[in-house]
């Protein structure tokens, strides 16, 4: 092997041309290997392309490393690298596998810096009240509009406004301190039931996302959050004290003849005379929901932990049932497909708008107040009183009917058992606003005195 001094000069001019192989054949490349550096030399290509390398050995193996193009490195630059790479071959180091370790560490470094830069941005995006919105969005995906509206409501009030930071912290580092804290500031204002519903939330929204990565049915923006503990598993539900509100019968008649008949005072009635039902759902009634011929309404119950809302069927009285009639007729007349058209007449009228309603009603009447869920109530337990037994209420107010007896095997439709209670229930409240039964109570008493 042929050793030259290397100059600039030398190395400008070189040429694979003219060279040939041993065998009298042309060469692709030639070296020109340096004297003052061991190992070094200019590599031309018969393409023109000049380089540095360095060759040497280890442990009788030969090692070839390209140390750089010819017109990036000057070749003083050269010979110290090439000294640097004989001075590692001399101490038992490969430095091709010291390169490969480096640029290994750089791309970890790189990676990281990526991961940090990711997990940054993920912790801006991926907070408590985000977990809190896409929760929200979810209950309104599977049409539970009303609880989906109550859950944004309290993080609102509760988690945004009373604690902007928390809210925006990364939903998977909240702790069950954090929690805990929040609770206590709502309980320690009064407000226990919402203290309760907030715990109730939040635990819910985390279940949610823990469950997301396992269960097809979640949605897949659940498993962003990467969540895989529950911080609200610790804080024990708080125990809401239950309402025992009931209307008398002489309340409920001034209840009744306080209705009137514009389209919301309808709506509380017919809640009234198909034996109390949810206002949500008499809400979202439909002109096709109503069959004639039967006399029966349908309504859809998405209350509860259904993934498909239940069909609800209302096989009404006289009463209730001559009042669908006219609603249906004036829906018709109006070209809207809702039995309770807003003004737009393509959405229903929000349910937001009958509570003030009964309000208003209430505060007329005087006394105790009372609200659509004491109506509710008061109806089921008129209903009882009147011998109807729990499993007909059940099905007739649409209760919690589960487990494997009524989900897998009691497919009954108790359709006549519901007109029967809902016939018995008109006769009952006309009797009450007709005043028979305050005179059957006075009758009674009466008697009673007589002996």
């Amino acid at each position: 092997m042929e050793r030259i001094k290397l100059t600039n000069q030398r190395i400008e001019k070189a040429t694979v041309g003219g060279y040939e192989s041993r065998a009298g054949k042309s060469v692709n490349q030639v070296f020109l290997w340096d004297t003052e550096a061991p190992g070094l030399a200019a590599r031309i290509t018969k393409g023109g392309a000049k380089s540095f390398i360095f060759q040497g050995k280890l442990k009788s193996a030969a090692i070839r490393k390209t140390i750089g193009s010819c017109a990036s490195w000057t070749l003083s630059d050269a010979r110290t690298e090439a000294r640097r790479l004989k001075t590692l071959i001399d101490q038992g180091i490969d430095p091709r596998e010291l390169e490969r370790e480096r640029e290994a560490e750089k791309l970890r470094k790189k990676e990281a810096v990526e991961a940090a830069e990711k997990e940054a941005e993920a912790n801006k995006k991926f907070t408590l009240r985000a977990l809190c919105d896409t929760y929200a969005d979810y209950l309104e995906s599977r049409g539970k509009d009303k609880t989906a509206k109550g859950v944004r409501s309290v993080v609102k009030v509760h988690l945004a406004e009373a604690d902007p930071d928390l809210a925006k912290k990364p939903a998977r580092e909240v702790t069950a301190h954090d929690v805990a804290g929040l609770i206590r500031g709502i309980t320690e204002k009064g407000k226990g039931r919402t203290a309760g519903i907030f715990r109730s939330t939040l635990a819910a929204a985390y279940a949610c996302a823990r469950r997301a990565p396992f269960d097809g049915t979640m949605p897949k923006s659940f498993i962003d959050f990467n969540i895989d503990s529950n911080p609200v598993d610790p804080i024990p539900p708080i125990p809401v004290k239950a309402r025992h509100r009931t209307l008398s019968q002489k309340e409920l008649k001034a209840y009744i003849e306080a209705l009137g008949d514009d389209l919301v005072d309808n709506a509380l009635k017919l809640a009234l005379f198909s034996g109390g039902q949810r206002m949500a759902q008499i809400l979202r009634a439909e002109v096709s929901d109503w069959n004639a011929e039967t006399k029966t309404l349908r309504l859809v119950d998405p209350k509860g932990k259904r993934t498909e809302p239940r069909e609800h069927l209302l096989p009404l009285a006289p009463v209730a049932a001559a009042l669908v009639t006219d609603l249906v007729a004036k829906s018709e007349k109006a070209g809207t497909t809702l039995l309770f058209p807003s003004m737009t007449k393509k959405t229903p009228i929000h349910a937001s708008i009958t509570g003030p309603r009964v309000t208003e009603i209430a505060k007329k009447i005087g006394g105790e107040p009372f609200d659509l869920r004491d109506i509710r109530r008061t109806c089921e337990t008129m209903l009882a009183g009147l011998g109807i037994s729990r499993d007909i209420r059940a099905q007739l107010l649409s209760h919690g009917i589960s487990g494997v007896q009524a989900a897998h095997y009691d497919r009954h439709e108790y359709t006549k058992e519901k007109r029967a209670t809902l016939v018995k229930w008109e006769r009952y409240l006309k009797r009450i606003t007709s005043g028979e039964e305050d005179a059957k109570i006075v009758s009674f008493e009466g008697a009673v005195k007589a002996r």
